[in-house]
């Protein structure tokens, strides 16, 4: 059972006063609000969740166990953006789709030069991710889509106009005959991993694979269920558990180790895998809440959707909305 939300309340500025010095200790990724478990057991406790890289050495990390009253409940995790990268095109499960739809596979058109320790071997490597939804930009009326700067950006050799492919490159696809769009804009920021992608083509929907067309855009919530399609595990659902994440992602090259602060966490295993981030995810009412970007095998987290379409300046293109107007091909 969810904490209720006055006892989040009174215990997150509690949080938010260690938060930065608990994230600045080696071997932690993350902190958060969650139920205290013991024995595998949620007690119903409110606590501070520490996430650690190896709980054995919690000693080491020199975290109380408590803070101010509020007890710490360790927890054992490391989180990973969750792009997916290959060093020659797979074409294993790859997915073309006539029409661009949230829950697609996309990627950008340029290989980047990885080396040890990010990758095993030197060589050039392609990436994918996921195409969440449509987009506008505010002052004026075109088609985006929306996903995350990790996947649409990589390093930071990126550059507006970068071209991107579906299916990405790491599925198979031509990096010239695939082309859907070029990169427009991109946000990472201390609560936001994000990218527009100007589509160049009119085939488009506002829609998600398998979920259908997006309603709008709404609040998450703590205790509500919450679904995505992403390239990589397709349709899965989850609950969130906090809205007060800040995890550490390393991006690698060029970008390193970033703290993302204020993310939804969902509670449930596989709930998404590498290739996932920049999917979206839905509420009941097929309202985007948040845009997904990374996790392990037990969780997930998402940038809360807010931050997200006023860090890019765009709005969600949704079911009813005017017909935006489309760029002919190589605009």
């Amino acid at each position: 059972m969810a904490c209720p939300d006055d006892d989040r309340a009174a215990v997150r500025p509690i949080k938010k006063l260690v938060e930065d010095d608990f994230l600045s200790r080696p071997g932690v990724v993350g902190v958060d609000l969650g139920e205290k478990t013991v024995g595998g057991r949620t007690t119903g406790e409110l606590a501070i969740v520490v996430f650690v890289r190896h709980k054995w050495a919690a000693a080491q990390f020199a975290i109380p166990p408590d803070v101010l009253g509020v007890p710490t409940d360790v927890v054992e995790d490391t989180f990973w953006p969750h792009h997916t990268i290959a060093s020659s095109p797979e074409g294993v499960g790859a997915e073309r789709h006539e029409s661009l739809v949230g829950g697609i596979g996309i990627g950008p058109s340029r290989a980047v030069r990885l080396v040890p320790p990010d990758v095993p071997e030197v060589d050039d490597y392609v990436v994918a991710g996921t195409m969440g939804a449509l987009v506008t930009p505010r002052q004026r009326h075109m088609v985006m889509g929306l996903t995350s700067f990790h996947v649409a950006c990589v390093d930071d050799a990126w550059a507006v106009g970068d071209p991107m492919v579906h299916p990405s490159r790491v599925d198979g696809g031509h990096p010239v005959q695939d082309c859907v769009g070029v990169l427009a804009r991109a946000a990472l920021s201390s609560r936001v991993d994000a990218a527009a992608i100007m589509l160049t083509t009119p085939r488009a929907r506002p829609e998600v694979v398998g979920l259908g067309p997006i309603t709008g855009r709404a609040e998450a919530r703590v205790g509500q269920r919450v679904r995505k399609r992403g390239r990589t595990t397709a349709v899965t659902e989850g609950v969130v558990a906090s809205t007060d994440a800040a995890i550490t992602l390393d991006f690698g090259v060029g970008l390193g180790v970033r703290v993302l602060h204020d993310q939804i966490r969902i509670e449930t295993p596989r709930f998404a895998d590498h290739g996932d981030s920049g999917a979206v995810l839905l509420d009941d009412a097929n309202r985007v809440v948040g845009l997904y970007c990374g996790g392990s095998a037990e969780r997930g987290f998402a940038n809360p959707v807010d931050p997200v379409l006023d860090q890019l300046d765009v709005d969600l293109i949704t079911l009813g909305a005017p017909e935006p107007r489309r760029p002919a091909h190589g605009a």
